[in-house]
């Protein structure tokens, strides 16, 4: 027993003398595999719902690329009765047209041979599983763009203006009854009436129409889901929408109310407003002349969608005082954001900025190479001129966020197509590349969207109750 004490109090001391070396992991990270997950995580949903309901129209190859389209107005009824013997005069008839210009839209991936070798999950695959969500969301885009141009446009509350709208001017049944009353009585063709277009969406086993509550004709509401929020408030509406949801009609369709179904939309625009961007004028540098002082408008534009949403307030006058010059303007630090500078001798700047080269993201290729556009964020850009025509969003009041609700009746737009989508993967070796180096996933189409009747669609503007909140979500932050 003796011996055993003395053997157990020397290994005892040994420990405590530290001089027995413990294996941690600390020293074996170079041999830990790291685990990535088989799976590739889902993307956020965008909600498609605005193509559907564009009147399909075909342009004919070889015959340009304008597409126009005919109505005849009626004829005015007769004041007065007829006259014995005498004819009455007559009614010209009156030609009506509309236009619109197809343009190919497209965009590719590329994959080199060594990311393809050397990553965990296949980028080809996942490349052509992205391109796929590209195309139709940039036809929704185009169509929704297209959309909230008509000039049927009415404020929550009766407001005179997008800058007049306050926080509590929400969407409600008031509001959306008084667009239906006034579609009704234009006389604004519904679907599912005598020109009734079937768009009915595939679930579940067919069931005839004419046994079904939907077949009642009606308008249809493009509604973004923070407004959606606003008008479940209204005890009504969801009793409407949920007796009504077991018979849908469309894509991401909430139900009936009033004699409108109403389709929600994650990528319906909306604006928010912001203090004013200046600038800092220059007598060098430009050909801005000193015959008129300037104005300047910034927008900014989620880089995923390239929809302008942060809409800054117009400038104070800025006077360039060379001979000529040109105006220097920081655009705001706002990441996962670009930017646009407008310029005009107006409050209402209605042009893009020239921009002076080598400032980052503005293109040097394209219609719009060389134009105040797509500017990095918190980048400086020197105005140097007036450039292409085109006209921002008007402004909210600073620190509010406005929603457009879109009403449309039956052949109110239609998506003019050219040429098909179509889809091209390129895994092969060409002169061009004839190592084989790369992987090309890419897509093209020739489409315009168009208003075939300016009074067949009409919005309503709103703020929201239900912009504050979710960070990656906000009216401000969602991309």
């Amino acid at each position: 027993m003796k011996s055993l004490f003395v053997f157990l109090t020397g290994l005892t001391a040994f420990f405590n003398l530290g001089l027995v070396n413990s294996s941690t992991s600390s020293g074996f990270q170079a041999d830990v595999e790291a685990y990535i997950q088989e799976e590739v995580e889902p993307l956020a949903r965008r909600q498609l719902i605005a193509y559907q309901f564009g009147k399909p129209l075909h342009l004919d190859t070889n015959r340009g690329v304008t597409y126009t389209a005919t109505r005849f107005e009626r004829l005015p009824l007769p004041f007065a009765p007829l006259q014995e013997g005498v004819a009455p005069p007559g009614e010209p008839i009156t030609l009506v047209q509309v236009t619109a210009t197809a343009q190919q839209w497209g965009d590719s991936v590329i994959v080199t041979d060594v990311a393809n070798l050397t990553i965990k999950h296949p980028l080809f695959q996942q490349a052509i599983q992205l391109v796929s969500l590209q195309m139709p969301e940039t036809l929704e885009r185009n169509t929704m763009n297209t959309l909230v141009s008509a000039n049927q446009v009415n404020f929550v509350n009766s407001r005179a203006n997008r800058a007049a709208l306050v926080a509590t001017d929400v969407m409600s049944p008031h509001e959306a009854n008084r667009i239906y009353g006034s579609m009704d009585a234009y006389g604004v063709p519904r679907f599912n009436g005598d020109e009734r277009e079937d768009m009915m969406i595939e679930a579940g086993a067919y069931r005839d129409p004419s046994e079904s509550p939907a077949i009642m004709q009606h308008y249809v509401a493009l509604i973004h889901p923070l407004p959606v929020q606003d008008m479940r408030e209204n005890s009504q509406v969801n009793t409407a929408w949920a007796f009504s949801d077991v018979n849908r009609l469309y894509n991401n369709e909430l139900g009936a109310f009033g004699g409108v179904r109403y389709c929600q939309s994650n990528m319906i625009p909306y604006w928010v407003g912001n203090a004013l961007v200046t600038g800092t004028p220059s007598i060098t540098g430009g050909s801005l002349a000193t015959s008129a002082t300037y104005n300047i408008i910034v927008t900014g534009s989620p880089v995923l969608t390239s929809v302008e949403q942060q809409i800054y307030q117009v400038s104070g006058n800025i006077s360039v005082t060379g001979p000529t010059g040109s105006i220097s303007v920081t655009v705001p630090t706002k990441p996962g954001y670009v930017f646009n500078v407008y310029i005009g001798t107006t409050a209402a700047p209605s042009n893009l900025g020239l921009a002076a080269a080598g400032v980052s993201g503005v293109p040097s290729t394209g219609p719009l190479a060389g134009q105040a556009t797509q500017i990095a964020s918190g980048a400086t850009v020197v105005i140097t001129g007036v450039g292409v025509a085109q006209t921002p969003p008007a402004a909210p009041a600073t620190g509010i966020t406005v929603f457009p609700t879109i009403f449309i009746g039956n052949h109110s737009y239609g998506q003019v197509l050219l040429e098909n989508p179509e889809f091209f993967y390129l895994t092969g070796a060409d002169k061009s590349d004839r190592l084989n180096q790369t992987r090309v996933v890419s897509w093209k189409i020739f489409y315009g969207s168009i208003i075939l009747n300016q009074a067949f669609i009409a919005r309503i503007e709103s703020s929201s109750a239900f912009v504050p909140g979710y960070n990656a979500g906000t009216a401000a932050d969602i991309s």
